[in-house]
């Protein structure tokens, strides 16, 4: 039969002689001993079989003992192992080692008891450290959203945008843990009261806007009164301006809201689209008889430049009618004004020049002191014919000369 952990054997004995090793042995009667630091310590007695039996048993004893240490610093080593509950553990083996019925060494797995107590000390205060470190970083996480709300709170004009990023905030706030609850409380008032900041100054706002679109309905409705009494002027210059100075006014006013906006919107430009119709029609139509009137002034000027002035008189004659025809003919395009007027003006002079040159030719055919000067000119041109031929050249000079004096005698 195995032996007691007291010591004391159950009935049936079984004989054996004295055995030992280097941490304990089991004497001629059966007891069993585990060497300490303190000196032997009786463990037991073994009367089940012989004695290495024995001792191969209260080795595994040792054994598990080691293996349960082993596997309270590798669970504590890796991370995986409560740094609490490891010191509970092994300070309960620790307590159990002054009575444990086990043969090996004992002493130092006291001391790996030991130090598993120290790392597991040091690993409870890494983690606290750790602990409070993600708490100082929760707290911090929700300081810096409470800042950002209490900005949008204070200084944001974009609503929409602003509301759900508070919206947001209040999700990102959710997955933020770690933090006691009288602290995480007195953020988050903290946090509500700049959410309610910023859902009243909103209010304010949109209540304003309300009434600045109400002031801006009534000021476009006059707009739109003024554009559509003018829709029917024919003052078409004075009425385009006036439009235009509509249509500027109406981009200076706020907006009113968006339904009354609209339905506004489509009335004024109605009447302004009436008056500007009915103005490019009329003035179509100016355009068309101009284009027509440039056509027959051009037609009228190149009758002026085809006259025949082989008999200026008759050429100013026809001229004349020309001219009453040209003056007749209404309205050109603008830009045409200036090219038509320059050259009927040209064909004008050319006639005229004409005129003039037949009136100087009769004047000089019928005035004798020009015809004294003429055969003057007519004498020295033969002077100069003769002395060419005997080709003196004194004698070609002087009569150059005599030429070109009486030339200029005479009118050109």
């Amino acid at each position: 039969m195995q032996a007691t952990a007291s010591g004391r054997s159950r009935p049936h004995r079984v004989q054996c002689t004295a055995m030992g090793s280097e941490y304990g042995r089991i004497d001629a009667d059966g007891t069993v001993y585990v060497k300490t630091a303190d000196g032997e310590r009786e463990i037991g007695s073994w009367q089940a079989g012989d004695t290495a039996a024995g001792l191969a048993f209260y080795r595994r004893r040792y054994e598990d003992l080691a293996t349960e240490v082993g596997l309270l610093e590798k669970r504590l080593e890796s991370g995986a192992g409560d740094p609490q509950s490891t010191r509970t553990h092994a300070e309960a083996m620790k307590e159990q080692l002054s009575s444990a019925a086990a043969i090996g060494d004992l002493t130092s797995l006291a001391v790996r008891l030991d130090a598993l107590l120290a790392a597991a000390e040091e690993r409870a205060g890494e983690k606290a450290a750790a602990r409070e470190q993600a708490r100082a970083d929760a707290v911090a996480a929700k300081e810096a959203l409470i800042a950002e709300a209490e900005q949008i709170a204070t200084s944001t004009t974009t609503w929409k945008a602003s509301g759900d990023r508070l919206r947001a905030i209040v999700d990102e706030w959710k997955q933020i843990r770690g933090i006691d609850r009288r602290v995480d409380d007195a953020l988050w008032k903290r946090f509500a009261a700049a959410r309610d900041a910023f859902g009243k100054r909103r209010g304010q706002h949109f209540a304003q806007l309300d009434a600045e679109r109400g002031n801006a309905r009534l000021a476009k409705e006059q707009l739109v009164i003024q554009a559509e009494e003018l829709s029917n002027s024919t003052e078409w210059r004075e009425t385009a301006e006036a439009m235009r100075e509509l249509m500027a006014g109406w981009k200076a006013a706020p907006r009113a809201a968006r339904d009354a906006e609209d339905a506004l919107w489509t009335r004024f430009r109605a009447a302004q689209d009436a008056f500007f119709t009915r103005r490019s029609a009329v003035f179509a139509n100016r355009d068309a008889e101009q284009v027509e009137n440039q056509k027959k002034k051009r037609e009228v000027i190149a009758a002026a430049e085809a006259l025949d002035l082989s008999d200026p008189k008759a050429a100013q004659s026809t001229l004349r009618d020309l001219q009453a025809r040209f003056d007749a003919i209404g309205h050109v395009p603008r830009e045409a004004i200036r090219p038509l007027d320059d050259r009927m003006r040209a064909a004008e002079q050319r006639v005229r020049d004409a005129v003039d040159a037949e009136w100087r030719a009769a004047s000089m055919e019928s005035n004798p002191f020009l015809s004294e000067l003429r055969a003057r000119l007519a004498e020295a041109e033969e002077k100069l014919a003769r002395a060419r031929k005997s080709g003196d050249a004194a004698r070609i000079v002087k009569a150059e000369n005599e030429v070109a004096q009486r030339r200029s005698l005479l009118p050109t």
